[in-house]
């Protein structure tokens, strides 16, 4: 509670600072977040797992990590044949590195041609989460598969050529702008600190007129309808990211595993109060203003926008399917096995356990999204 105390000191001395005495949502959510020492993702506390906050599909199993080498080396296969090709792995917000040791032990294992000619590069902001990947790819690490570079030092060896980006519930943590339409009129939510009550309040702030955010909303309006009270949120650092990315990869391949969907699903209707969430303890709230630093906050991805980005930099969306379909055409039912144990908790058992659950879990199947953008050719 003492660090949560010192992050919310740090938010009200922003708020205080400003001439309007407020700060948009988006830049409470990222202090929330992003704080260097204090921030949500930043902390050295658990998030991933029994100990941590929430599962992802990396929890179960290790079979994400897999089928996505399945993937990988499919692609690597149907663009080089027999040929001795390098290929870059970037893997953006890697976490604990769970995915990326399921990926490269996988590679090793099942694809020893692939795994000689890889390098794989994470881009990790949080010292910490450094650390923790130094320490489940050390195998990789003393082979020298594996390298960090901060997105500057990314960008600054670019352009990239047969490179295959990947991110799995990056976008939905990046800080989001939070929008209410009153009276036909989209009104942004600022956040300011009501000294009565102790507590954070919400105000509206006009849009700023030319802004990146209204000019994201007024193209939102040409492809929804957006009702009146309606709350919703605005992400522009996720197409930011894909024109970043695709500006900077000569060829290649962006894939995104997220939750969210198109902009007709995620600004529709039956979501008057938006997408945003919050996570502590593997308990679901709807308070971004409790305990800051202390729950994740997420919203879904708008694919359609991450799309449009694509096209403008010259990535072409080849598909954008639910995980389930991605697992499924990727070879995940192949690793289902016989079993004539009648221990549930054998080996073979628990696999098939996870198998399962990756497919019928309404969480990981249905909601979670594969964007697959691609730049030339892999060759």
């Amino acid at each position: 509670m003492q660090d949560n105390h010192k992050l919310l000191e740090i938010i009200r001395e922003c708020i205080r600072q400003n001439p309007q005495q407020t700060i948009s949502f988006r830049d409470y959510m990222e202090l929330c977040l992003y704080h260097p020492e204090l921030g949500y993702y930043t902390s050295s506390r658990d998030k991933v797992g029994k100990t941590g906050d929430f599962y992802t599909s990396t929890s179960i199993g290790g079979l994400l990590g897999e089928v996505l080498a399945q993937y990988i080396a499919g692609q690597t296969s149907q663009a080089w044949g027999t040929a001795e090709q390098p290929l870059t792995l970037v893997e953006w917000g890697g976490g604990n590195g769970g995915l990326a040791q399921q990926v490269l032990d996988e590679l090793k294992r099942r694809y020893s041609d692939v795994y000689a000619r890889i390098s794989y590069i994470s881009v990790e902001i949080s010292p910490h989460h450094r650390r923790l990947q130094a320490e489940s790819l050390a195998e990789h690490l003393i082979a020298g598969r594996v390298s960090w570079m901060t997105e500057e030092e990314w960008e600054a060896n670019g352009p990239w050529q047969r490179t295959i980006v990947f991110s799995n519930e990056f976008h939905d943590a990046l800080p989001v702008h939070q929008v209410q339409i009153k009276q036909g009129q989209a009104q942004e939510i600022g956040v300011t600190w009501d000294e009565a009550g102790a507590q954070f309040k919400e105000v509206l702030v006009p849009v700023k007129a030319g802004s990146s955010l209204d000019i994201y909303i007024k193209a939102l309006e040409t492809e929804v309808s957006l009702l009146d009270n309606q709350r919703f949120e605005v992400n522009l650092g996720a197409p930011a990211w894909i024109s970043r990315v695709g500006q900077n990869l000569d060829s290649g391949q962006i894939v995104a595993i997220d939750y969210g969907d198109c902009a007709a699903e995620i600004y529709s209707e039956h979501r008057m109060n938006g997408t945003l969430m919050c996570y502590r303890n593997h308990v679901a709230a709807d308070d971004p203003y409790a305990t800051p630093g202390e729950q994740d906050m997420t919203a879904h991805v708008n694919f359609t926008a991450l799309i449009r980005a694509g096209l403008e930099v010259g990535l072409q969306a080849e598909q954008l399917m639910t995980q389930k379909q991605f697992l499924v055409e990727n070879g995940l039912l192949e690793k289902l096995q016989d079993s004539y144990s009648t221990d549930p908790f054998s080996p073979v058992a628990r696999r098939n356990r996870a198998v399962r659950q990756l497919l019928l879990s309404d969480q990981m199947s249905e909601l979670f999204k594969v964007l697959i953008l691609k730049k030339g050719e892999l060759l």
